[in-house]
């Protein structure tokens, strides 16, 4: 600071802080050694508030407005100093006017994923992203928690302490939400407004408010998004038979087009399945007709006649009438066989028992003998 700078601030007349900035949230007032002299001139501007500070203690703070510096308008820094009876002398004490107006623009993300339980998928992991706007409610909070004696506090300075609150807070926010993880997006705003209460709560004792938070975005891991991707494939898609007719059938077309190529075995059995369907399809297998219901069930079918046959003193069966027929025929039985079935009282000629005797009647006779 040159000599001018030095002249000229030992007779500070207007103290006041035109903000060329849009990210300075505490400035404080230069000066080189220098002292004010008691009827100065402090001009407030609207979004700002002035603060006093004498010798690291927080003394007056003035609201939007012009004040002529008098020991009236300087209750606490006219004790701290000890003017009793007024004090017309230059005094020193440190200005720093803060800007209260409401910082925009200011952005969040999650540089590691939240980890939510949701009802329908489990465990998901979700990353998110916006913007909020924060306002400085209680200027002397301000100065004694973050600003301390930095002459120039800039939003750069809070924004990464924000941002690790407002993930610390966003996990239990979306946690307890009780939303699907498929309606987030339609319930970002509310979740917005209950993260933006309680930030505001927590930072009250640093003289921040919250009053905006804004949700653009809550995204899945990637393999999450393929998969619900291909789950939407298949919502569109709805019946599952009829679009595998439809794949099917560009299949074929593909490897028609295609003749000689790898594509035209598969094209004939492509073209063999899909024949054997719509022959299914053109010709189905019609089921028996039930019985009505009342009819009487037919009676169960005959048992086969089982019959013996008495051959050189020896018994053999049991045979049936189809097999007896058989032994008629290679002469195995003649009209002098003893035979017997169940139901005979005793053994008899194959003559003299009817149905027996049918088949002898059959048989032909035997061949003349050669000449």
């Amino acid at each position: 600071m040159g000599l001018m700078d030095k002249l000229r601030g030992e007779f500070i007349d207007i103290i006041e802080w035109t903000d060329d900035s849009r990210d300075t949230i505490v400035w404080r007032f230069p000066r080189y050694d220098n002292e004010i002299k008691m009827g100065a001139q402090l001009v407030v501007r609207e979004s700002q508030t002035a603060v006093f500070v004498n010798e690291g203690q927080i003394a007056d703070s003035f609201t939007p407005g012009t004040y002529t510096l008098e020991t009236q308008n300087l209750p606490i820094l006219s004790k701290l100093k000890g003017w009793k009876y007024g004090f017309e002398s230059p005094w020193k004490a440190e200005v720093y006017f803060v800007n209260t107006r409401l910082f925009t623009d200011m952005k969040w993300g999650t540089q590691n994923p939240v980890i939510v339980r949701d009802a329908e998928f489990g465990m998901v992991r979700l990353r998110a992203f916006g913007a909020y706007a924060m306002r400085v409610t209680d200027a002397a909070k301000m100065l004694r928690e973050l600003v301390g004696t930095d002459p120039q506090f800039r939003t750069e300075e809070v924004q990464e302490y924000l941002r690790q609150m407002i993930v610390g807070r966003l996990g239990s926010a979306l946690a307890t939400a009780g939303v699907p993880m498929l309606d987030l997006a339609s319930q970002q705003q509310q979740i917005g407004q209950r993260i933006a209460g309680v930030l505001s709560e927590d930072l009250s004792n640093v003289g921040i408010t919250i009053p905006t938070f804004i949700i653009e975005n809550i995204s899945v891991p990637p393999e999450v998004e393929a998969a619900l991707d291909k789950r939407t494939q298949i919502g569109v898609v709805g019946d599952l038979d009829a679009y595998t007719k439809f794949q099917t059938a560009n299949a074929i077309e593909d490897a028609a087009q295609n003749p000689g190529g790898g594509g035209e075995g598969i094209g004939i059995g492509l073209g063999m399945a899909v024949g054997n369907r719509m022959a299914q399809q053109l010709n189905p297998q019609q089921p028996a007709a039930p019985a009505p219901a009342g009819a009487p069930a037919p009676p169960p079918l005959p048992a086969a006649a089982q019959w013996f046959v008495g051959v050189d003193g020896q018994q053999q069966g049991p045979f049936d009438t189809a097999t007896l027929a058989g032994r008629v025929a290679s002469g195995g039985l003649t009209a002098d066989t003893l035979v017997w079935k169940t139901g005979m009282p005793q053994w008899a000629a194959a003559r003299d028992v009817p149905e027996v005797a049918a088949l002898l009647a059959s048989a032909p006779p035997p061949l003349p003998p050669q000449g």
